[in-house]
């Protein structure tokens, strides 16, 4: 099962439709406080449909947290990020990695990538985007994850 890490996200609904994918992709959701709203939202649960309820993600109190508790795994932890020049779908990824996300407008803290800046990667766009909504990030990466794995993926058709 593939784990994914909100790091500070901003916008509740963008948290609610992500909670949505992991539960219909079994997949692991950390949220790493702080958030800039709470988590009982009803921005939150409303984009998260029924599913929410169903979700229980991990809520980290700091990245200090987060990364203490799982600093055996950083190999495997995966940055998403526009300053990488390396494609999603180059990553040969592995049941139980660590996909990692920022906040809407602040991204990843770039001291975190620079640990292992070999593992950031990046959605490619065009000349004219900057960025793309988080929950579509988190789906695009996520579903690359899966159809590497799917074989001995748990998902049902």
């Amino acid at each position: 099962m593939f784990n994914i890490v909100l790091v500070h996200p901003q916008i509740p609904q963008n948290t609610g439709a992500i909670g949505r994918l992991c539960i219909n992709a079994s997949l692991n959701l950390h949220i790493v406080k702080p958030t800039v709203f709470s988590l009982e939202e009803k921005a939150v649960r409303r984009a998260g449909l029924d599913y929410w309820k169903k979700l229980n993600p991990k809520i980290w109190e700091s990245l200090d947290e987060f990364l203490e508790i799982n600093k055996d795994k950083f190999d495997r932890f995966f940055f998403a990020t526009t300053k990488s020049k390396k494609p999603y779908f180059e990553t040969k990824f592995q049941d139980g990695d660590f996909l990692l996300f920022g906040g809407e407008s602040t991204g990843l803290p770039m001291e975190l990538m620079k640990k292992n800046f070999d593992n950031a990667i990046t959605i490619p766009m065009s000349k004219d985007g900057r960025s793309l909504n988080l929950a579509m990030s988190v789906g695009i990466v996520a579903y690359e994850a899966i159809r590497q794995n799917y074989s001995s993926y748990k998902i049902n058709l």
